[in-house]
């Protein structure tokens, strides 16, 4: 979808807020600041994430724990459909599960006039933006972190990650097993004791 080519509609005018432009690859995005808890960089996440598959949901890449709840990151690449970028930050939310990978912040702007999101936006779409504004004689979308993960695709992801600690729990449970000897229960390595009394016995000559 190219914004740039959208009519421009009227916008409502709302009262000041804080907006987070960023970009992912060429495009530029805005983010309310408020809903925005915490900016990290994607390294400092990644070595505690780990990678998830999900079919259908390739725009979530990995999975991380923080406190008591999982976050799924949604690479913002992806899930917009824009050509492949290098994700360097993370936009965690407040009170929500998924996080955003971006590229880069670009500024701060506050706006005042929120455009409705076009009719041609008609598909899932619709849920990822909040609305437009005009700017510098461009149309940017602002993003809507609620549209990020749907309920049900939440629902998925927790349903993938149960699934695959259990498995992993099964066959750590496995492999201990499979190192103890099956004859004598004693761990393969481990040293055999005998008693004291064998020691001093001696060949008859």
């Amino acid at each position: 979808m190219n914004f740039a080519s959208q009519p421009a509609a009227k916008g409502r005018v709302i009262r000041p807020e804080q907006m987070i432009l960023f970009r992912i690859g060429s495009q530029l995005f805005a983010i309310s600041a408020s809903v925005v808890q915490e900016i990290r960089s994607a390294d400092s996440i990644g070595s505690a994430a780990a990678e998830i598959q999900q079919p259908g949901l390739r725009k979530v890449c990995s999975h991380v724990r923080r406190g008591q709840r999982t976050l799924y990151l949604v690479h913002g690449g992806t899930l917009f459909g824009l050509p492949p970028s290098q994700a360097t930050l993370v936009f965690l939310f407040r009170n929500r599960r998924a996080a955003l990978l971006v590229d880069a912040i670009d500024r701060m702007a506050a706006i005042t006039r929120l455009q409705a999101v076009p009719q041609a936006f008609c598909h899932e779409e619709r849920n990822w933006y909040r609305g437009f504004v005009a700017m510098e004689n461009s149309v940017i979308p602002v993003v809507n972190p609620d549209g990020l993960l749907l309920a049900q695709e939440i629902a998925q992801l927790d349903a993938g990650v149960e699934t695959a600690a259990l498995e992993s729990t099964a066959a750590a449970e496995l492999l201990d097993g499979e190192n103890e000897s099956p004859e004598s229960g004693v761990p393969e390595g481990a040293a055999m004791e005998y008693p004291a009394e064998n020691a001093d016995r001696q060949d008859p000559a």
